[in-house]
């Protein structure tokens, strides 16, 4: 399984009470820590038209400056896990840049949440899922049939309502366990885990129906 975009380990925990002492280096290496994941999370999440016309280290860097000016608050009362706290200031920061960009899209903004990709990780969870969904068995080789499959998953992804594509899109291209997912969404792990099982479902039920549309079946047939 990809592992999650976000540090794991007991150093943000020493870092973030370090911070809560008043200890600067500790603040700089507290973010600085997350900027290469913040930027894994635009480049995912962030529309590609988009990503063509505006610099992503401009996007991380605007997201690190709020999270700096914001983070003495988050000390004194910590709502959520920190790199889930940095998530939704990033997450603010696609969304807003997605609308500056497109504003000519006739798609309601804020229900469109594209899936984009940087350096192939989006094409790699594509390809991932799709072998977990239709059968775990196929180990595709060539980059063609790879790219294939990833295009096919995404534009299934794209035809789901949007709790069920945000579900999808957090566990499978942002790798965030059930329980990070729960916190984000305000529900409670069972629930949290019978939306993406819901998910997941119909995501297969579409990925079906494309195949069958692709590959119908000849009713003359004896």
């Amino acid at each position: 399984m990809t592992k999650s975009l976000w540090p794991t380990g007991e150093n943000t925990d020493v870092l973030i009470e370090a911070a809560r002492k008043g200890d600067a280096d500790a603040v700089n290496q507290l973010l600085d820590r997350h900027r290469g994941p913040i930027r894994r999370l635009v480049e995912v999440r962030l529309d590609r038209k988009v990503q063509r016309r505006v610099d992503v280290s401009d996007v991380v860097q605007d997201v690190l400056t709020e999270a700096s000016g914001r983070l003495q608050k988050y000390l004194d009362d910590p709502v959520m896990a920190f790199h889930l706290w940095l998530r939704q200031i990033a997450w603010d920061h696609i969304i807003d840049t997605y609308r500056r960009h497109r504003v000519s899209a006739k798609r309601n903004m804020d229900r469109e949440q594209p899936i984009a990709g940087g350096g192939g990780a989006v094409d790699e969870s594509s390809v991932d899922l799709a072998i977990q969904l239709c059968d775990p068995a196929m180990t595709p080789a060539a980059i063609a049939t790879q790219r294939e499959i990833a295009s096919q998953v995404e534009a299934a992804i794209q035809k789901l309502d949007e709790g069920d594509r945000e579900v999808i899109l957090m566990r499978h291209y942002e790798h965030l366990s059930n329980l990070e997912i729960a916190e984000v969404l305000n529900l409670n792990p069972p629930a949290a885990s019978m939306r993406y099982l819901r998910a997941v479902r119909r995501l297969k039920q579409v990925l079906e129906d494309e195949q069958n549309d692709f590959h119908p079946v000849d009713d003359d047939q004896d």
